[in-house]
């Protein structure tokens, strides 16, 4: 996938993050009704009840506006996910948690609403800044699991941490990215399950 520049949503006062969570709200239920790549920012303006200059005060382009959208879906995922692995004390539970719960969460965010779909498979293809922070959060808290378990004994440590945690990223990958996981339905039920135990058994010291 391509970089992009993110587009930059400049920090205001009160009154100005309450006007821009206004139009976010707005914006994503304007989405859902007639999808992310048919709306331009002239339809928000007529939805929201604004003029389009107005809009542009806050937000410099409708990918600001469906990054912002974005980032709250994907933070609401890691929440998710840092949730589910919280639950357990064992590093290898968790790393199972973590495989399920990513599934979950994505097929519950992203295809509930096929019409914000939308924003979520731009957001990839284009690689949007939300979805390169949200992968980070990802791989940090993979590292977590894996140093915690190395500590533990559960895990060996040989291979280099770094070298470990991006292979078993690319593993969960297909599970974390929207157009790659809506070709997988013929295997969401056990892939959790499957790929978890194998990853564990190439961690066994």
């Amino acid at each position: 996938m391509n970089k992009t520049s993110s587009p930059k949503v400049t920090a205001r006062g009160p009154v100005d993050h309450e006007v821009r969570n206004q139009i976010v709200a707005a914006a994503k239920e304007h989405f859902s009704r007639y999808g992310y790549e048919k709306t331009t920012v002239s339809d928000l303006a007529k939805t929201i009840g604004f003029s389009k200059a107005y809009i542009y005060k806050f937000f410099e382009s409708k990918q600001a506006i469906g990054e912002m959208i974005c980032a709250n879906c994907l933070s609401q995922i890691a929440a998710e996910v840092r949730a589910a692995v919280d639950e357990v004390e064992r590093p290898p539970e968790k790393l199972r948690r973590m495989f399920k719960a990513l599934v979950e969460s994505s097929l519950r965010l992203f295809f509930q609403d096929r019409k914000l779909y939308e924003i979520a498979a731009s957001a990839a293809t284009e690689n949007w800044q939300a979805v390169r922070a949200y992968e980070g959060r990802i791989r940090e808290l993979l590292q977590d699991i894996l140093q915690a378990g190395r500590q533990s004994g559960d895990f060996e440590r040989k291979t280099p941490l770094d070298e470990t945690v991006m292979a078993i990223y690319l593993v969960m990958r297909p599970y974390l990215n929207p157009l790659l996981l809506q070709h997988g339905f013929d295997y969401i039920d056990e892939a959790p399950g499957q790929l978890s135990s194998l990853v564990l058994r190439s961690l066994s010291p």
